[in-house]
């Protein structure tokens, strides 16, 4: 019977060096003079030995009711670099390297999450139906196209970021109406999952109000 090559203490040892050089190449992003952010990296790396991951969701905003708009939106599905449009919890670990936090993950791909939290959001503020202004059957006279360039943890920093991008686009025609960048900054005190994915919960409902001001103002 022949041995599986992926397998048995060869492939462990290799896997382990494999692994010590990763963790050397960022704490070196780090400085020698950062051992809890190089200890941190390491536990990130290992996230590939844990079991399944815990499964963590967002939650809409709840903004003040805003005036009625005066045409009908529909938020698309935002987009996202590669590293992002997951189902994983992004960290930043160097100014150019990123890990994923271990044990925790998103309940859905972060993309479709914040659209349907921001669509809800839309809807809690009563300038959406409750049916789901998202959808590429849904009519309507202007897209929502989001952008996200950030949401994750900075594990040098201890905070978590969540940064969207958003214009106002005119369905016929492609007209950009309007468009704005929204950012939301918070610190955290661990990097456990539930910790982690509550901080950038809140930061993206602060960035969601926002957004649905600056629609409101603008339709």
């Amino acid at each position: 019977m022949s041995s599986d090559p992926q397998s048995g203490p060869d492939s462990a040892a290799r896997r382990g060096f494999a692994l010590a050089r990763r963790v050397r190449r960022l704490a070196g992003a780090f400085g020698a003079g950062a051992p809890t952010a190089a200890a941190l990296a390491l536990g990130l790396l290992l996230a590939s030995c844990a079991g399944k991951p815990d499964a963590f969701d967002l939650n809409a905003a709840k903004p003040v009711s805003a005036r009625p708009l005066q045409a009908q939106l529909r938020v698309g599905e935002p987009i996202a670099a590669i590293d992002l449009d997951s189902d994983r919890i992004l960290v930043r670990v160097g100014p150019e390297q990123f890990a994923t936090l271990a044990g925790a993950r998103w309940s859905a791909r972060l993309p479709l999450l914040v659209q349907s939290r921001l669509t809800q959001t839309f809807e809690n503020a009563h300038l959406l139906p409750k049916d789901g202004g998202h959808g590429a059957t849904t009519s309507a006279d202007y897209d929502l196209e989001v952008e996200i360039r950030k949401f994750e943890l900075d594990a040098a920093q201890m905070r978590v970021a969540a940064d969207l991008a958003v214009k106002i686009v005119a369905t016929v025609g492609g007209r950009v109406v309007a468009a704005e960048t929204f950012t939301a900054e918070a610190p955290v005190g661990s990097t456990d999952g539930a910790t982690v994915s509550a901080a950038l919960d809140g930061a993206l409902s602060s960035v969601m109000r926002r957004i649905v001001a600056f629609v409101s103002t603008r339709l």
